[in-house]
């Protein structure tokens, strides 16, 4: 797959480097090119335009108010890197109780990426994608893991430090790895639905990487669990952060022999089916419906119908 996916398209250069250098990102965050992207629980701030595009371009005065808040602390925010000449921060504003009237004097509103982002641009989806995942894993961890003392932000906000003395112990960002699988035989591929998603829909089979697990031996056990399924020949495809709330989507290609029996072990999909190219192509008359256009299990999908 050389196409880019969803969320993973940002021309941001995340100056990795200079996260350590509190003065510069003192400077920066006083600079006139500087951009905020606020992020209200778990949701992101966009332009009520057509298409909709991420809020940067904030006002001043706006920006004032929302980087100390009511009890004069300031808000818990984190430098994202530079993009378009400026320094771009994620900002969170979760301690407001209703964030709409704040919203409506730029145009704009709090709307949750997950349905967002396929209608903005990729920078827009990749900055927003990267501010929500980072100040979800904040919110998440003000705590040590360790002595349970609190925690606080350093690095520009990409590392949280535990406050206690005695301890001190230093915690990063974490991403949940997750294998999406496209599994096919000869002329179909196998594909699951599960009770919640809308009436008609399947998808790749998916599961989270278990500790001490590889991610090939993770793909052989999620399949033989949910469809009883044995498959050979794991191929890796591509990848896609997935920050709903933290995961990062590893995508495969698996073969499996023809004449097995469907046969789950574990209880979680509701169908599995075979599925032909043709009725993947046809399946307006069927009422089939595949995964959204921006989610990776439905680029692996049509590349393998594309395929001859």
């Amino acid at each position: 797959m050389e196409k880019t996916h969803l969320y993973a398209a940002s021309a941001l250069d995340r100056a990795a480097h200079l996260r350590g250098e509190a003065a510069w990102i003192a400077a920066r965050l006083a600079h006139p090119k500087t951009r905020f992207l606020p992020v209200w629980r778990n949701r992101s701030l966009v332009l009520e335009t057509d298409p909709p595009r991420a809020a940067r371009f904030l006002p001043e005065s706006l920006v004032q108010a929302l980087l100390t808040r009511p009890d004069g602390t300031a808000a818990p925010l984190a430098f994202l890197g530079l993009f378009e000449e400026g320094a771009h921060f994620a900002l969170d504003i979760s301690h407001l109780d209703e964030p709409a009237p704040l919203a409506e004097k730029i145009g704009a509103r709090f709307d949750d990426l997950r349905g967002l982002g396929p209608l903005l641009s990729p920078d827009d989806a990749g900055l927003l994608a990267y501010a929500r995942g980072l100040l979800y894993w904040h919110r998440q961890h003000g705590h040590c893991g360790v002595c349970g003392a609190r925690t606080e932000s350093a690095e520009a906000g990409h590392m949280r430090r535990c406050t206690a003395e005695a301890c001190g112990t230093e915690h990063f960002p974490r991403t949940d790895p997750a294998v999406i699988t496209l599994v096919t035989s000869g002329k179909v591929c196998l594909l699951g639905r599960q009770k919640s998603w809308p009436e008609g829909m399947y998808s790749t089979l998916a599961g989270f990487v278990e500790p001490g697990e590889s991610l090939e031996d993770t793909v052989v056990r999620e399949v033989f669990e949910e469809t009883g399924i044995h498959v050979t020949d794991v191929r890796y495809q591509s990848s896609q952060p997935w920050p709903f709330p933290a995961s990062l989507m590893i995508g495969f290609r698996a073969q499996a022999a023809a004449g097995q029996t469907i046969a789950p072990m574990v209880d979680e999909l509701e169908d599995v089916r075979w599925f032909s190219r043709e009725e993947l192509t046809d399946r307006k008359e069927s009422g089939l419906r595949l995964p959204y256009r921006g989610a990776i299990s439905r680029r692996l999908i049509e590349d393998w119908m594309e395929t001859a």
